[in-house]
């Protein structure tokens, strides 16, 4: 000890101080280096992060179709995940396990890379949806994020920082990359299938969800995410995992009771053939509804039909949580094999969770086997109920009934012989979710009926109507599809539902005060809710993704309780008077004058027309600009200067007295309408003949009143440029003096330049 005490003498000293201290540094040193190993490890890392997602967005770009990119969590996350599922008792989505899996082979992955999770549909467990895996992710402190606002069906975008890079791709499943430093800005895609991700500095604000299948989440400063088909898309922004849960692909359920027969008869959709034997027969039933009702009954009451949808309808996706509906079928006489595979139709290809019932409304039926014996079948199926009407109310108020009852959170009206495909109900419950005014009608397609096949029909249908208050189909031009960038997949706009297929949220349908209850039997009842729908607020939509099969048939297999003709003619004045304003003359005009000249008793229009008081409903006009603009509509058939060839003046009205004046379009008294009422009038006065007298002279307009009515231009006949009194006992014209500025009835001469004349405008001839 006392040699150890004499070195650190002096000298000694120094030197130990020295030692010391060159140890302390040794020691600082590795710890030094040390750390700069740990630092160039995580650059390495996140070197390695940034190549995967680089090739990860390569790869989105190369495809037509969104594949999934999968990165990895770390494995305290992973055993988090692992406790969570051996909770749930809801089946593991078989892309979640196998993630898992690939995580326990690779665990150096750290959780700062994201990933995409697919997650197929449980078919066989149809009430029970995908797990959707849910992520937390670390946040910086002083950053918000916006939603993500996705448009279109499976869609998706990646967001960085430091500049904006708009990368379109073409198809279903476009992505846009955004990138800016410290701000994000919306990217507006245009198209069916596009996707936008909003960021902005220290706020959150909410967009809405737009499109068919669209996803938008925001948990502020949290979590941004959505879905492609069954893949929970988790998108890495500034250190932030973002993830959006909710919604799954839409499920193809197609069940049976048992194994399908293949060889049965129009099994698959395919054409029927009446034995030889049976051809008789056949033709003997088909009264019975007016199809081929033999073939009808040896099909398989839950045939299969094929899946006529657009390839991407199976990728599209829903949300989770849509609202419940009930099927309300309203029948009279139906042909038991037609009504018994409508109902086979919706039971097998719905969702079970979606259906909430089933309706059948039995409009005073007097078919026996529509009695106990469809009670009894019927019995088998807990969710469908009978509701029967003690005397003939007709197709609208049948409905009425059927709805009064239901407990859906949606109505669905189907005709009674029909067959819904796969995957018919939840696009139209998702644009209801999306929107609760939209009204989604499916493509109705064609079961023929003489051979009982299957056919789709072309694409990019909608319902219009011409007049007078005709309905019919439409195909979209080219030019249309081309400048709104559509898919085959999207939802089409349409002015006029066919009526008997569609499905409205049941408080919107009172909300609009249902049908009109004055409406009889049938007829009109699809164009008063067409014109309330989208004149009050609402929207209706074809919906490419959902498929219904229908028999057309040439005539009605039931009997009017009141003459049919006069019954639908009720129906159309109607409407006509309640939602067409000014135009209704264009109804009237079209071949339903005598409506006017009788006039039929409508019934009491004032609470109908109090309801568009009350709703805020827009104009017919607005109707036309904004929703129909294709439609021809003038208010007049011709208009401005009355010309007469013989005298070469034009006519002029001054103190309600008809003469001769020189042509100038600047005067005002010389312009005259030609109305679809077929008057000549001028504002509210209406020129009148006096055929005993031979005179004229202008009267106030009552459109009740044949003898107002002039034709002109009705046809090609030699007295067509002539101005006939339509309701004289013998034809007469009107015609110029020859020798006086006088105008006056004379018989009709074909060759008699005096009686020609002509209008500046026309219209319509």
């Amino acid at each position: 000890m006392m040699r150890f005490l004499r070195y650190l003498r002096g000298s000694g000293r120094v030197l130990g101080f020295v030692f010391v201290a060159s140890v302390i540094w040794l020691l600082l040193d590795m710890a030094v280096l040390r750390l700069s190993i740990g630092d160039a490890n995580s650059r390495l890392v996140n070197e390695r992060t940034v190549r995967e997602q680089e090739i990860a967005q390569q790869q989105v770009l190369d495809s037509s179709d969104l594949k999934p990119v999968r990165l990895f969590r770390t494995q305290k996350r992973k055993e988090r995940m692992a406790g969570q599922d051996k909770n749930n008792l809801q089946p593991e989505p078989v892309a979640l396990r196998r993630s898992v899996e690939r995580e326990r082979r690779e665990p150096e992955e750290t959780a700062s890379n994201a990933s995409v999770q697919a997650s197929k549909p449980q078919q066989d467990m149809p009430e029970k949806l995908p797990v959707q895996a849910t992520h937390k992710s670390p946040v910086k402190k002083e950053k918000q994020i916006k939603e993500l606002q996705t448009q279109g069906t499976n869609n998706g975008s990646l967001v960085k920082e430091k500049q904006i890079e708009k990368l379109p791709i073409q198809g279903a499943n476009n992505v846009s990359l955004v990138k800016k430093e410290k701000q994000m800005k919306e990217v507006h895609n245009q198209g069916t299938n596009n996707a936008s991700l909003v960021k902005k500095e220290k706020q959150n604000e909410k967009l809405p969800i737009q499109g068919a299948h669209n996803v938008s989440s925001v948990k502020k400063g949290k979590k941004i995410g959505g879905m492609v088909g069954n893949n929970s898309i988790i998108v890495h922004m500034n250190d932030t995992l973002a993830v959006k849960a909710g919604v799954h692909r839409v499920l193809s359920l197609d069940l049976t009771a048992a194994p399908r027969n293949p060889n049965a008869v129009g099994q698959f959709g395919q054409a029927a053939v009446v034995p030889r034997d049976k051809e008789v027969l056949s033709k003997q039933r088909w009264n019975e509804g007016y199809f081929n009702v033999y073939l009808s009954d040896q099909i398989p009451l839950d045939r299969a039909i094929p899946d006529t949808r657009p390839d991407t309808c199976a990728r599209n996706v829903v949300h989770n949580d849509l609202p419940s509906t009930s099927v309300i079928f309203c029948f009279v006489d139906e042909v038991w094999s037609t009504l018994l595979r409508s109902v086979h139709s919706v039971l097998n290809r719905s969702p079970p969770h979606l259906l909430k019932e089933i309706i059948l409304v039995d409009d005073f039926s007097k078919k026996a086997y529509l009695k106990g014996n469809l009670d009894k079948y019927m019995a088998k199926f807990p969710k469908v109920r009978i509701v029967r009407l003690e005397e003939r109310q007709g197709l609208i108020r049948a409905r009425m009934a059927g709805a009064a009852i239901a407990k859906g959170d949606v109505l669905t009206f189907l005709d009674s012989h029909v067959e819904c495909n796969v995957g018919w109900l939840e696009p139209l419950l998702e644009r209801i979710y999306l929107d609760r005014r939209k009204v989604p009608c499916p493509v109705i397609e064609v079961i023929n009926d003489h051979d009982m096949s299957y056919k789709l029909v072309d694409n990019f249908q909608r319902g219009i109507f011409k007049w007078p208050l005709v309905f019919g189909w439409n195909t979209l031009s080219d030019e249309y599809v081309k400048k709104k960038n559509m898919t085959v997949a999207d939802p089409i706009r349409c002015p006029v539902m066919a009526g008997g297929l569609f499905s409205i949220d049941r408080k919107y349908f009172y909300e609009l005060g249902a049908y009109d209850p004055g409406l009889e039997v049938w007829g009109g009842e699809n164009m008063e809710i067409s014109f309330k729908i989208w004149m009050c607020g609402g929207t209706i939509e074809i919906i490419p993704c959902s498929r219904v099969g229908h028999i057309f048939r040439g005539k009605n297999p039931y009997n009017f309780p009141q003459d049919r003709q006069k019954t639908v003619q009720r129906n159309f004045a109607r409407v006509a008077e309640v939602w067409l304003d000014e135009y209704k003359e264009l109804f009237y005009g079209h071949g339903y004058q005598h409506l006017l000249e009788n006039q039929h008793d409508i019934g009491n229009l004032t609470e109908q027309i109090q309801l568009r008081d009350r709703l805020k409903c827009k104009s017919f006009k607005w109707y036309l600009d904004k929703v129909y603009p294709e439609l021809e509509a003038p208010l007049v058939k011709a208009n401005g200067l009355v010309f007469n060839r013989g005298s070469r003046n034009c006519l002029s009205v001054r103190n309600r007295v008809l003469s001769f004046e020189k042509c100038d379009l600047s005067k005002q008294s010389q312009h005259l309408n030609y109305t679809w009422l077929d008057h000549i009038c001028q504002r509210d006065l209406c020129l009148e003949p006096n055929v005993i007298q031979g005179s004229l002279s202008f009267q106030p307009c009552d459109r009740t009143r044949p003898v107002l009515r002039w034709l002109h231009k009705t046809s090609k006949s030699p007295l067509s440029e002539h101005l006939i009194s339509a309701k004289s006992s013998q034809q007469v014209c009107l015609e110029a003096s020859q020798k006086a500025d006088k105008i006056h009835l004379a018989p009709c001469v074909a060759s008699n330049p005096f009686q020609q004349w002509e209008f500046t405008n026309y219209y319509s001839v």
